[in-house]
């Protein structure tokens, strides 16, 4: 079958490679229908985060149809279309119990990997390093899904796949993040990066019960995306003072929640950290850039909530430490427990309350996956979301 794979830094190509087959009896195998290449994968492609391997297939949003299933699989049949988690989940350890999957304690096999880097291990991720257990993801023809009844969710038929695909990662990811920000009805949420998660995040902040949405980033698209379809008020961050801003709109006050959907890699462009964090990072002095830290905690309001859906891997400097105690802010992060909210938001998509299909600006074919990567690295053509059809012959048209 064909795959993308990850050959070093800035080296993806589009290679054949072995069909995936059933090696437990929890696992099936789908047809890959529809795949994205998601902001995280980015990191990757950049060689920011560590534990890839050349060979490795990439790829952690992803849907398709069941063509294969193992003998203790009973929550799926073949024919089934399926959207497919990235968090794999066993189902029955004590945080999979809660519905905390992404700290599963069954799932990543690579688990003292990461535990000498944060000291407990979390969940196995779908195409994302060897830290996580390095599985192969679903930017190919066909993948093999594992623990394939604690996950995977049955796509109605009438919802086309675009509709059900982000349900994999970013839909979630932005719900959470919401979620996680306690909203109160009428509250001011202010949102760093318009990039997918921040669109998602600014949707869920409205059907949460936002009062008020203000978003920030310098890329001329998202901004648009953002102020019409997500009706958010938006600001490119090389053209003001955020702080001085958000003290405008909340009279003094500050956002009651704030949310860092931009990551490990911020440019913070025009700002003195952002280039001392972009020289410590190229020497090996920190890993992270974290700009938008130290930005949304002066920003936040005194008791406010901070989310923090964007990724990071490991240190970064001057975290004003001081201002988060002195405040009293509450801060949460992780990767997000997608079967928590997939049923709930599932619902949403059938019922018409969101359509999360208005994030694609390209729909290409798993060809075109290379250049596609470096499209949206590099932010031309007015790319915010690529979606890939694995066995597609012609490209889309737009």
């Amino acid at each position: 079958m064909k795959a993308l794979v990850w050959h070093g830094r800035y080296n993806m190509q589009c290679d054949n490679v072995p069909d995936p087959t059933i090696e437990e009896p929890t696992d099936m195998v789908i047809k890959v229908t529809s795949t994205a290449i998601c902001g995280s994968d980015l990191h990757l492609y950049d060689s920011y985060a560590i534990g890839m391997e050349k060979g490795d297939i990439l790829g952690h949003e992803f849907m398709g149809e069941v063509v294969a299933i193992g003998s203790a699989v009973k929550k799926h049949k073949i024919g089934d279309r399926v959207v497919v988690p990235f968090v794999i989940s066993c189902g029955h350890c004590e945080y999979c119990a809660k519905q905390e999957t992404s700290f599963c304690q069954n799932t990543n096999p690579d688990a003292e990997k990461q535990e000498k880097m944060m000291g407990h291990h979390t969940s196995g991720l779908y195409g994302y390093t060897h830290l996580l257990g390095g599985y192969s993801g679903g930017q190919a023809e066909y993948v093999r899904v594992v623990q394939a009844d604690n996950g995977p969710t049955k796509v109605p038929d009438g919802i086309p796949d675009e509709k059900a695909l982000f349900l994999s990662d970013i839909f979630p990811t932005g719900w959470m993040a919401a979620k996680n920000c306690s909203i109160e009805a009428g509250d001011t949420v202010a949102i760093w990066g318009c990039g997918p998660v921040g669109q998602m995040c600014i949707q869920s902040a409205w059907l949460q019960g936002a009062g008020k949405v203000v978003a920030f980033d310098h890329v001329p698209e998202r901004l648009e995306m953002a102020r019409t379809i997500g009706k958010a008020e938006v600001f490119n961050f090389m053209e003001c003072d955020v702080y001085d801003e958000l003290q405008k709109i909340t009279g003094g006050k500050g956002p009651d929640s704030v949310i860092d959907a931009v990551g490990a890699e911020a440019h913070g462009l025009g700002s003195v950290d952002a280039v001392i964090d972009r020289a410590k990072a190229a020497t090996g002095l920190a890993t992270d850039r974290p700009h938008v830290w130290r930005e949304i905690i002066k920003c936040v309001k005194p008791g406010g909530h901070v989310s923090i859906p964007g990724v990071y891997f490991g240190y970064g400097d001057k975290i004003p430490i001081g201002a988060i105690v002195g405040k009293g802010l509450t801060i949460k992060s992780g990767q997000t427990h997608v079967q928590k909210y997939m049923d709930e938001l599932l619902n949403m998509v059938a019922n018409d309350k969101i359509d999360p299909s208005f994030i694609i600006t390209h729909r290409l074919r798993l060809e075109e996956g290379p250049d596609a990567y470096k499209m949206f690295k590099d932010k031309k053509d007015g790319c915010i979301k690529v979606v890939m059809h694995p066995h597609q012959s012609n490209r889309i048209a737009m």
